[in-house]
């Protein structure tokens, strides 16, 4: 079962259903890095099958036998390399550091603050929704051409306040933000008139107003609209 991003997210009890049926897979993975806060690289791998990967990958030459202790696991028998880093020590930092309910609060809130942008992109009529967005991952689009939303993602990313990537879903190219950086935070600007508004929509009117000074819009969004950003590390994996 790949877990590798949203698997993290089943720390949060009201999130816990997303590995639904994970007890009848024969084998699990997470990747810390993704969205645990965890340096790259780490990926933790459960079994029930661990006479698999020996069978697959154990390869003991003379000089490497040793006398067998049913307490203790070589990893070389469990995948290619013979030796391997202490990759977990950094995992169990951040998990003896944060503890369980400061970890769980952060992803709940990224989850939270990618809502509110899913809900900024339906609610204007120059942007479309490309997928649901159950987590922290929001993919989404102008309503133009592929080129115009390859040189939006260019502007935006010039800026240097945040990041996004790209994909290509039901053939057309799609921005891509996922939210999983611990410094990141939710910080609501003043902007123009009005006070602050909904966090995410300044995102988007930022994308506008760039991409609209380099003539890559045939138009402009409302100045009369108060927006904010999505604030900290970059907003991206």
């Amino acid at each position: 079962m790949d877990a590798a991003y949203a698997g993290s997210a089943a720390i949060v009890p009201e999130f816990r259903h997303i590995l639904n049926g994970a007890e009848r897979a024969d084998s699990l993975v997470v990747n810390p890095h993704k969205w645990f806060f965890t340096p790259f690289d780490l990926s933790a791998f459960y079994t029930r099958r661990p006479d698999i990967l020996r069978r697959a990958f154990s390869l003991v030459p003379e000089y490497l036998r040793t006398a067998q202790d049913g307490r203790a696991v070589n990893y070389m028998d469990y995948g290619v390399p013979l030796g391997r880093r202490f990759r977990a020590l950094k995992l169990w930092f951040v998990m003896r550091y944060f503890g369980h309910e400061k970890l769980a609060e952060t992803i709940r809130n990224q989850v939270a603050w990618a809502h509110e942008l899913a809900a900024a992109v339906d609610a204007d009529p120059h942007f479309e929704r490309s997928a649901p967005a159950p987590l922290s991952v929001v993919c989404f689009r102008y309503k133009g051409t592929d080129d115009e939303n390859r040189r939006l993602l260019e502007t935006v990313n010039a800026t240097g306040e945040f990041f996004l990537s790209h994909t290509v879903l039901r053939g057309k190219f799609t921005l891509h933000l996922a939210i999983g950086n611990m410094g990141t935070t939710r910080r609501a600007r003043h902007a123009g008139v009005g006070g602050c508004a909904p966090c995410g929509r300044r995102a988007l009117a930022l994308m506008w107003g760039r991409l609209s000074a380099c003539g890559g819009l045939s138009g402009r969004p409302s100045r009369r609209k108060t927006w904010a950003i999505y604030d900290g590390d970059r907003v991206a994996r």
